[in-house]
């Protein structure tokens, strides 16, 4: 499954863990995604999507 917002686009992105001693390991940051049902153009799809398009009201959740 993709992590990738089907509002916004937005995916992971990625960094380094730095530790105390400097150790440096890859590491990732995944957004919050949500699986809804959404009126999208008249029709009822689910997508998923960020939390940051929730809040904004980018999106209308079907209840």
């Amino acid at each position: 499954m993709s992590k990738r917002c089907d509002v916004c686009d937005k995916g992971p992105q990625f960094g380094n863990n730095v530790s105390h001693a400097h150790n440096v390991t890859k590491r990732r940051w995944n957004p919050n995604l949500h699986k809804m049902r959404v009126n999208l153009k008249g029709s009822v799809k689910t997508l998923k999507v960020c939390t940051h398009c929730l809040k904004a009201g980018k999106v209308s959740k079907v209840l």
